[in-house]
């Protein structure tokens, strides 16, 4: 079974309502993402982040996972799909993924503010000054911020390498260390970029460009993969 790993980013969770950061003003829901998205704005007003994230989670339990994570989901029928997502939400999990990396967190997770490996998962959506881990300390959101090492990025390059097939739906390969996964596919294997405005990316080897939103266009390249194994 060929292995197909692909790279999500923020452009797939949009079209199911899920809000991005990445607006021409800098702003994420009204905030500057440097003060609710990094180490320093946990440090100034620990009760706005929380409360930031207490939001995202209210928007994300009842967000529905669209056609485009449907799709990677039902992939798993042909494929051996392994995930990697710049996304904190759980819609590949709730569309029925089972092999999902993410880089940046999840956001039904919380984790220690004394032990980084001391993570939690969290059952409802609010998370509050008050709430300690095992050890007593406050509990943050298990998120990567700005400035923050991304350590699930050697586990995800590994899947990179090993790809037969390398799809990137949704993400506009601005965000560093995630936008330079593409780089690490092999020439010889296929690689479909799949976004409503095309990202300017170095010219490759066996490199498609599907100029859709991830919903669509990622159906698009499962028939084409499918195409190809008849």
């Amino acid at each position: 079974m060929q292995k197909v790993v692909v790279l999500t980013g923020a452009g797939i969770s949009a079209e199911s309502g899920i809000p991005t950061f990445r607006d021409a003003d800098g702003l994420w829901e009204g905030h500057d993402v440097m003060e609710v998205a990094s180490p320093q704005g946990w440090e100034r007003n620990q009760e706005l982040v929380l409360h930031f994230y207490n939001e995202r989670r209210k928007t994300a339990l009842n967000a529905k996972p669209n056609t485009g994570h449907l799709a990677l989901a039902k992939m798993e029928e042909d494929f051996d799909v392994t995930i990697i997502t710049q996304n904190i939400d759980n819609l590949h999990e709730k569309a029925g993924s089972s092999k999902v990396i993410h880089l940046h967190g999840q956001l039904f997770q919380s984790r220690s503010t004394a032990d980084e490996n001391l993570i939690y998962d969290m059952e409802g959506w609010e998370l509050k000054l008050g709430d300690l881990c095992e050890r007593g300390s406050q509990l943050r959101p298990n998120v990567v911020w700005f400035g923050e090492m991304v350590p699930m990025m050697e586990v995800a390059a590994e899947e990179v390498y090993k790809a037969d097939i390398f799809i990137v739906a949704g993400t506009s390969l601005v965000v560093y260390p995630a936008a330079g996964l593409l780089s690490l596919a092999a020439d010889e294997i296929p690689k479909y970029v799949i976004d409503p405005k095309i990202p300017i990316v170095e010219k490759r080897p066996n490199l498609y460009f599907v100029e859709e939103k991830a919903s669509t266009g990622v159906e698009r390249v499962r028939q084409l993969l499918l195409a190809g194994l008849t």
